[in-house]
């Protein structure tokens, strides 16, 4: 993906499915927004329910037909599960068989004694940062989740201790640091160079990553106090205790996709062709289906085998982690429904033609555009692949680091507060067993805490380099 270009994609953009104004459009958007908030919340509709009814809603107010709505609604939702719903049951199935064949205990225990106490969330960050690197936000999450959950029941830690650091170096890494697809394409956008843009990321990185994980999870924990969702966490049989994998078997069975992944990126960038065998090779072993199947298939003998499970076992294994994720499944969907019918209304352009007349610096104006596209839209993609190139003309007469710079402001402005219209919003609620409001009060203001202090990070680095 490191030749994705903005002008590629917006050569397959559709005519918006109505033809309201700006001010009626943007009354439209907040009406959507508002009635999924009321649902959920003052009638405690299911979330899925309640995205459906919203995103309907917001074609009518926007004077969308009805038939078009549907089909935006319909059309992000299959899309949204079939690029995430196979990761995340695949995710789903490795993470149980981590829990039933004693994989997950061991590597809880393996942390519990090397990290104690107040090092627990630095370990974890440190833990997301380095599985987060090569992966998509939503197969960090999958990985990681049976571990985070584990941790923090086994060590009696609160969920936001452990959760919030877990998810921060997921975040920060796919949101800053090639050779995530966002960054990779405000590069190509922009004409930047990579390898300085790497450099420059890291810098911004790691205290973004330290205040919005450990230091803010603290707060967090605070704000939010929920007891481990016993749903995600399974408990092996008595007898089967004395019965597990190794610790550096477990691991490389974790990090088996992690690797396949980053190799591909690496290849992307060294060979750089897409015709060349190499790079056709990884990108197909590389992607993140073909290395999470691996890794489950793998894990079946590493994890099972030591474990002593037999083939019905096995089977049982794989029926029972399924079971938990129907719902989450339906809930991301849905949320990926209401964001594509967010774009398809037009609302992406909206927000486009308004920036044109600001007159600001540029690495402002980059970070504002990313955060209000982020916000009418819900996809930190959408938001990078528009803010970069709408400001790339601006790139020209900048010197190499500030062009790298310019990529790290849109990739901030990109994570800037998830709400009910990202997919990734309703991902970590579930997961965490959490309600809306505590959601609001703990992912979203880390994600906002992330790119405030990372945009505000660029602007510093912005007078001195």
């Amino acid at each position: 993906m490191t030749r994705l270009s903005v002008e590629m994609l917006a050569a397959d953009a559709v005519e918006p499915i109505t033809s309201a104004g700006h001010a009626h459009l943007g009354i439209a958007v907040l009406a959507g927004i508002a009635v999924i908030v009321l649902l959920i919340t003052k009638f405690k509709l299911h979330a899925f329910l309640a995205l459906t009814v919203g995103s309907l809603a917001l074609g009518a107010f926007a004077g969308a037909p009805l038939d078009k709505a549907i089909t935006s609604f319909t059309a992000g939702l299959g899309s949204t599960v079939a690029g995430v719903g196979v990761l995340i049951a695949l995710g789903a199935i490795l993470g149980k068989l981590l829990a039933d064949s004693g994989g997950a205990d061991q590597i809880v225990d393996t942390i519990l004694g090397k990290a104690r106490g107040r090092a627990m969330p630095w370990a974890m960050v440190l833990i997301a940062s380095v599985i987060g690197l090569p992966l998509f936000f939503e197969v960090g999450i999958v990985l990681l989740i049976p571990v985070v959950l584990m941790v923090a029941k086994r060590g009696n830690y609160s969920l936001m201790r452990i959760g919030i650091p877990a998810l921060a170096g997921l975040s920060v890494m796919h949101g800053l640091i090639p050779p995530h697809p966002g960054p990779l394409v405000a590069i190509d956008a922009v004409k930047a160079n990579l390898g300085v843009t790497l450099a420059l990321g890291v810098v911004v990185a790691i205290p973004t990553v330290i205040i919005a994980g450990p230091l803010f999870s603290k707060v967090a924990a605070r704000w939010v106090d929920v007891p481990v969702p016993e749903r995600m966490v399974a408990t092996r049989p008595s007898e089967e205790l004395d019965r597990r994998p190794g610790f550096g078997v477990t691991l490389a069975t974790v990090l088996l996709p992690v690797v396949l992944m980053l190799s591909k990126a690496l290849v992307d960038i060294a060979v750089d062709d897409p015709a060349h065998t190499v790079q056709r090779v990884f990108d197909v072993i590389g992607s993140p289906l073909i290395a999470l199947l691996a890794a489950v298939l793998v894990g079946m003998f590493t994890l099972g085998r030591p474990a002593g499970f037999t083939r019905g076992r096995l089977a049982e294994t794989v029926e029972k982690g399924l079971g938990p994720i129907a719902g989450i499944l339906l809930i991301v969907g849905a949320g990926g429904g209401f964001k594509q019918t967010l774009i398809d209304s037009g609302v992406g352009q909206m927000i486009l033609d308004i920036s044109r007349d600001w007159s600001i610096p540029a690495l402002l104006l980059a970070w504002l555009i990313a955060v209000a596209i982020r916000l009418a839209t819900g996809s930190a993609t959408v938001a990078t692949v528009s803010a970069a190139g709408l400001v790339a003309p601006l790139a020209a007469d900048m010197s190499t680091t500030h062009t790298a710079l310019l990529v790290l402001a849109i990739g901030a402005g990109s994570l800037f507060l998830s709400h009910v219209n990202d997919a990734g919003f309703w991902l970590v609620k579930e997961y965490f067993g959490l309600s809306v409001g505590q959601n609001l009060k703990t992912w979203s203001v880390m994600e906002c805490v992330i790119s405030v202090v990372a945009g505000a990070l660029v602007l510093l680095l912005s007078l001195v380099v």
